[in-house]
């Protein structure tokens, strides 16, 4: 069964979604024909992902142009829909320089599309970086959180990783978080490894360190939502626990991030806002509750992985090393080039 998460329908102008909230059990698109919408569905986690919420927030603002709303207005709806992920405002900061320009739906279409495609393009190259540090036949992965084809427009980053390495040959295994407490490792990464025919398997998010310890795993790769300017990551809450269990079973870990995704104006994780979420999350699990009446929760919906933790952090210009303050700076420079691994 083919899928895509994000598409453009140009005719009526709208923005089809595949709804990850029904996933892996229904396969249902949404189609949004106003930025309110796409600021709804970024914020109830229909469409996911940084990338894909980069996408999706340009397109929302596509629709806004479309129907003669007001540009400003449509702008700060779709920022204040998710605060961590940095590829919202990074997204919304390339519309606005259009839109600022030339407001067109012409121009700003465009320049959606452009956003789009750099996606796909991205993550491809960080696939074909991340090979170098994979092993040519078996190869073992622990992998977080969902950072695939429903996570992006089409490969996937961290996830692309995995299966560009089953796609080259290579005898892939892959162990996935479930990744409390929406569960996207059990429910999306999963779908999309059966989808592929990657072997691998579901493990409570506490099953790490021991898996680890007593299986052999070859390295962890994980997505990102923001980066430091110190290589401090933001990414999925667990993903700091799994850098732990990681160093200290001597495994290497991984982040792969677009260059969009890294945000030199945040100088460490201490900075990055961290989104938190209802706690009704954690409380009820597919409609059913799961802790007595009355009981608490505290749901951040993400974490910071220090920079101590991180072995590489694979771009789509290469893979950065220690220390991260200059190999990210370098990035940046006017006369960058491919990044030395």
């Amino acid at each position: 069964m083919a899928f895509r998460t994000i598409d453009w329908i140009d005719g009526p102008g709208a923005l089809r979604l595949l709804d990850q909230r029904r996933l892996p059990g229904q396969v249902v698109y949404l189609e949004l024909e106003t930025p309110d919408a796409v600021a709804g569905a970024i914020s109830d986690m229909a469409v996911r992902g940084a990338p894909a919420i980069g996408v999706a927030a340009a397109y929302g603002m596509v629709l806004a142009a479309r129907r003669g709303l007001d540009l400003a207005a449509a702008d700060a709806a779709l920022r204040l829909s998710r605060p961590t992920a940095v590829n919202l405002a990074w997204a919304l900061d390339r519309m606005r320089a259009v839109w600022q320009a030339d407001p067109s739906v012409a121009a700003m279409t465009a320049e959606a599309r452009a956003i789009e495609a750099e996606d796909i393009a991205v993550n491809r190259a960080i696939s074909a970086h991340a090979m170098t540090v994979v092993p040519q036949g078996r190869a073992v992965f622990f992998h977080h959180c969902n950072t695939g084809s429903l996570a992006t427009v089409d490969l996937g980053t961290a996830l692309g990783i995995i299966r560009t390495a089953h796609d080259s040959g290579r005898d892939v295994m892959a162990y996935l978080d479930e990744t409390r407490p929406r569960l996207q490792g059990a429910k999306l990464s999963a779908f999309e490894l059966l989808h592929h025919g990657i072997p691998h398997a579901i493990v409570v998010d506490g099953a790490s360190a021991h898996i680890m310890r007593t299986r052999q795993v070859d390295l962890c790769v994980v997505g990102c939502d923001r980066v430091a300017a110190n290589g401090d990551v933001a990414n999925k809450i667990g993903t700091y626990n799994l850098a732990l269990a990681a160093a200290d079973n001597g495994v290497p870990f991984y982040v792969a991030a677009p260059i969009s995704t890294i945000d030199m104006a945040t100088p460490t994780g201490d900075a990055i806002e961290i989104e938190e979420r209802d706690p009704a999350e954690i409380l009820v699990l597919d409609g059913t509750p799961i802790a007595p009446p009355g009981a608490m929760a505290l749901n951040p919906a993400f974490d910071v992985t220090p920079a101590r933790l991180i072995t590489g952090i694979i771009t789509e210009k290469g893979i950065l090393r220690a220390p991260y303050r200059d190999t990210l700076a370098g990035l940046f420079d006017a006369d960058a080039g491919a990044v030395a691994d």
